[in-house]
């Protein structure tokens, strides 16, 4: 017998008692049969008033129980749904306090799960966002008004290692082109002209857009200077050859003749390579 009966069986033990001490008191005192019933009457109001506010406390208990179950499990059903995971399975023969209790702790669970992959997503956004704007890319595409998946999540994970390494190695091709270009710019005089040019030279590193079609731009741009400055050099190699040629040829010629037409023809030509480069 549990103790929840014996204690039952006490209570009904303790007001027989009690009615039977009354009912001495009466036939001591000598109070008459029908004030008697009254009497008995009262204290079977009392009892019976206390007893009906007990149960109706302990039945407003089990209806918020059942409520409180009821919420939980539809609350359940959202986060299993959004999670992308299996509908939460209720062990048998449960009470009702046992499977309040059970559903509220695996509720607080799925919502402190829900509540950690929204943050990692917004985190793994602002990332993305940054990446964008320096790659003139694509952000990833993903739901942000959904809860993500732990397959989304470790998916965007890879897409933004990926993109990182990416623009580690956009950011190290655009730092070598651009020592090249002042390089080749140096040695032709020449200024940045063009508004991409001076992005390139005097803009801040960190600000240049490292987008594939910039990228393709710095490799066409240098490979126009190094054609410019090859073409100089060829040039001025033709003219080092013909200088060498009348200085050759001046050599049979009579000595003030020869050193008046070499030194005219030495500065012309020093004229012309100066202009090119």
């Amino acid at each position: 017998m549990r103790r929840s009966e014996v204690h039952a069986a006490e209570s009904v033990a303790c007001l027989n008692r009690a009615l039977n001490q009354l009912k001495e008191i009466w036939e001591e005192i000598g109070i008459p049969e029908d004030q008697r019933l009254q009497r008995t009457d009262v204290v079977k109001k009392h009892i019976k008033g206390l007893l009906d506010m007990m149960i109706a406390e302990e039945d407003s208990l089990r209806k918020r129980l059942m409520s409180s179950i009821e919420s939980c499990r539809k609350e359940l059903d959202v986060l299993c749904t959004e999670l992308q995971l299996s509908p939460f399975e209720e062990d048998e023969g449960r009470t009702m306090l046992q499977l309040e209790k059970d559903i509220r702790s695996r509720l607080e669970v799925m919502m402190k799960q829900k509540s950690q992959r929204v943050k990692e997503l917004k985190t793994l956004y602002k990332q993305d966002r940054e990446l964008c704007d320096i790659m003139c890319s694509v952000p990833f595409c993903i739901d942000l008004d959904s809860v993500p998946s732990l397959e989304q999540l470790d998916s965007y994970h890879s897409y933004l290692n990926d993109l990182t390494k990416e623009k580690d190695r956009r950011h190290g091709e655009f730092v070598g082109i651009k020592r090249q270009i002042i390089l080749c710019m140096e040695e032709l005089d020449q200024l940045p002209d063009t508004s991409f040019e001076r992005d390139v030279v005097c803009e801040d590193e960190e600000a240049f857009c490292l987008s594939s079609d910039n990228i393709t731009a710095l490799q066409l741009l240098l490979g126009q200077l190094e054609d410019r400055k090859t073409e100089n050099e060829l040039v001025c190699s033709s003219y080092r050859t013909k200088i060498q040629e009348l200085w050759e040829r001046a050599l049979n010629w009579p000595q003030v003749s020869v050193l008046s037409l070499s030194v005219s023809h030495f500065y012309m030509s020093r004229w012309r390579c100066q202009h090119l480069l």
